[in-house]
């Protein structure tokens, strides 16, 4: 039996997972933390993450330090995705993390970030042949799958906040700025070519803002006892969801149920690339993973480890049912 703490320090939150797993690859959830931090606040043109925002990050990340203090065998892992590798001043942070934190922080490059939300899903979903879209707050991962495997990884330089501060960032969202978000994101499409091999595949999402959609659906029908890691909706339902909350001004956003009050800001521009994408590919299905990368790193680790696959456990021990 071993234990692993990993630490995923991302764009919009900061998460971590403390995890026990055991020589025949099975494996069960200790802990979990999470804060929302937006690292990526206003890091504009010149990405340069704010005094204020490292702050905020610095702090969380300190109480998750205490809390490892109940695990004090556990092997840690740190890794940080857009907003720390698009960032000017890295150095600066990365060495400002050494010495507040006095641990390592691995810097996981785009595709890096793509290849451990394949293996976090692909063990623990049954969809051989899809596209996997994961929408962070600087970035957005895309996977083909192709029986199981992962046939294109790429990671592009939008997210939830970025498009968000350049385009969506009044209470009321105009028509010109979705407008001018939406064709930004159409030419980044259009440039990945074998996105045209994802026709009419069904789409799994995964990141806080499209997790956030199956939240919304879930409370607004009879499905809140099922759990959100495999729940699934039509694309239609989920471009209705998509319009109700895009007609909504940023305090009527705020009382969604569903709906974390601090996403509601940022929601509108998180969900654009789950829903461009169902429109580009005429996808019929999306489908909810709450298994992404924290999982592929520790999946990664307990094969290496024990020689063994990983033993999922059901869905719904996956499920976290909170508002992230």
């Amino acid at each position: 039996m071993a234990i692993i703490a990993i630490i995923d320090l991302g764009s919009n939150s900061v998460r971590m997972t403390v995890s026990e797993y055991h020589q025949d690859g099975s494996y069960r959830v200790l802990a979990r933390r999470q804060e929302m931090v937006r690292l990526s606040k206003k890091m504009g043109t010149h990405k340069i993450l704010q005094p204020e925002a490292i702050a905020r990050t610095m702090k969380a990340l300190k109480s998750f330090k205490m809390t490892l203090k109940d695990y004090p065998k556990a092997q840690v892992v740190a890794v940080a995705t857009a907003a720390v590798r698009q960032a000017s001043n890295q150095a600066e942070f990365l060495s400002c993390f050494k010495e507040e934190l006095e641990m390592d922080l691995r810097v996981l490059t785009g595709e890096e970030e793509a290849y451990y939300d394949y293996v976090g899903i692909v063990n623990t979903l049954q969809v051989p042949n899809a596209l996997i879209l994961d929408t962070g707050g600087a970035s957005a991962e895309l996977v083909l799958v192709r029986q199981n495997q992962a046939a294109h990884v790429i990671s592009l330089p939008v997210g939830a906040v970025s498009i968000s501060e350049a385009y969506l960032e009044k209470d009321i969202i105009s028509a010109a700025g979705l407008f001018q978000a939406s064709l930004a994101l159409r030419q980044l499409f259009n440039d990945v070519s074998w996105l045209a091999d994802a026709k009419r595949l069904p789409i799994i999402a995964l990141g806080g803002s499209n997790r956030t959609l199956a939240k919304i659906s879930r409370r607004q029908g009879q499905d809140i006892d099922l759990p959100i890691h495999g729940y699934h909706l039509s694309s239609q339902d989920a471009t209705k969801i998509y319009h109700s909350i895009l007609s909504k001004g940023l305090e009527a956003r705020k009382q969604v149920p569903g709906l974390a009050k601090e996403r509601a800001d940022i929601i509108v521009g998180g969900l654009l690339p789950l829903i461009e994408l169902s429109l580009r590919l005429v996808s019929q299905q999306v489908i909810f993973s709450q298994s992404g990368l924290r999982e592929g790193i520790l999946f990664e680790t307990i094969q290496q480890q024990t020689g063994h696959q990983v033993v999922s456990p059901e869905p719904a021990a996956m499920t976290v049912d909170v508002d992230e």
